[in-house]
């Protein structure tokens, strides 16, 4: 494999959504209002959890907590990139910039898809065993599933890392996205990136299918046993498993379908990128808060002092 230093390319050209000005004005005041829903929705349920001792100390409000963090960062990896393309007619990004884009990107969703699988895990131990739940899903576990995300995300960014940093780039340099990702990049490469396409999609997309087979099946030892079991509270058990699976769904979907196949580009990766990136971390609040009772309270009791500190009532 050819070194580094062998690489000419020191920025990649992002052809973006669109060619058209006008269209790309259009996009710029769609993407900022997402932008701002996603900012302040993902803001205020971390906010709401922090301020109220009993969310905090209930696990799946601890993780619904991380989770909006996630996604809070997540979108700031991509999406303010993207709104100051929408603005001018050159758009690029430097290499290390490119390499910084995808090493987060990867961080924090790898991050996210742990992170939900977990809260299959503390649903299933919720529904399945109630009686010790408190007693399993305990706030030192908690805490080191929480740290486990994040290192599960960590390792697996830094794959990612290690096996682009070493590809030669010697022109084309134009990435057919509105922001750095493994398999576009893969496909400048100037050598044979066969083996590297194989490791990437052993990484990434075997990540993203073994997770969402997980927590499709956890999600239906619940309804079975819901089914055979429980009969007080099913609407509400299955208005929450239908929020996480709604969640589940919208962020496996797009990542199977981008990361589990060849490197080759379709007509509809663009749009399954938005939603990735986009269109899920601005729905996840909504989702949650709108199907959740407690977190609604939990917002209508939130004051702001003169100082602008969020407190409880």
């Amino acid at each position: 494999m050819k070194k580094e230093q062998d690489s000419n390319v020191t920025e990649f050209v992002l052809l973006g959504l669109s060619s058209s000005w006008e269209l790309q004005l259009f996009l710029f005041l769609l993407f900022l209002f997402f932008y701002i829903a996603i900012v302040l929705g993902n803001l205020l349920i971390v906010v709401t959890v922090q301020v109220h001792a009993h969310l905090l100390q209930s696990p799946m409000y601890y993780f619904l907590g991380h989770l909006s963090f996630i996604d809070l960062c997540l979108s700031c990896v991509t999406v303010p990139k993207m709104l100051g393309d929408f603005l001018q007619q050159s758009k690029s990004i430097s290499f290390s910039g490119c390499l910084t884009q995808i090493y987060f990107l990867h961080f924090l969703g790898a991050s996210e898809m742990f992170l939900l699988t977990v809260m299959a895990y503390d649903r299933y131990v919720a529904i399945c065993n109630p009686l010790r739940y408190l007693t399993v899903m305990n706030p030192q576990l908690c805490l080191w599933l929480v740290l486990a995300c994040w290192c599960g995300g960590f390792i697996h960014s830094i794959m990612q890392i290690i096996l682009v940093i070493q590809l030669p780039f010697c022109g084309p340099n134009e990435l057919d996205n509105f922001y750095c990702d493994v398999p576009q990049v893969i496909k400048l490469a100037c050598m044979d990136t066969y083996v590297v396409e194989v490791l990437m999609i052993a990484n990434s997309g075997l990540l993203s299918l073994v997770c969402f087979l997980v927590l499709l099946f956890s999600y239906a030892i619940i309804l079975i046993t819901l089914r055979t079991h429980f009969r007080q509270g099913q609407n509400k058990i299955l208005s929450t498993c239908a929020s996480h699976l709604t969640v589940v769904s919208l962020i496996f979907m797009p990542c199977v379908f981008i990361y589990l196949r060849p490197f080759c580009s379709f007509s509809v990766d663009k749009i399954f990128s938005v939603f990735y990136t986009v269109i899920t971390p601005m729905l996840n609040p909504l989702i949650y808060t709108f199907r959740n009772a407690d977190m609604k309270t939990a917002m209508k009791k939130l004051r702001i002092k003169p100082c602008g500190i969020p407190l409880p009532c």
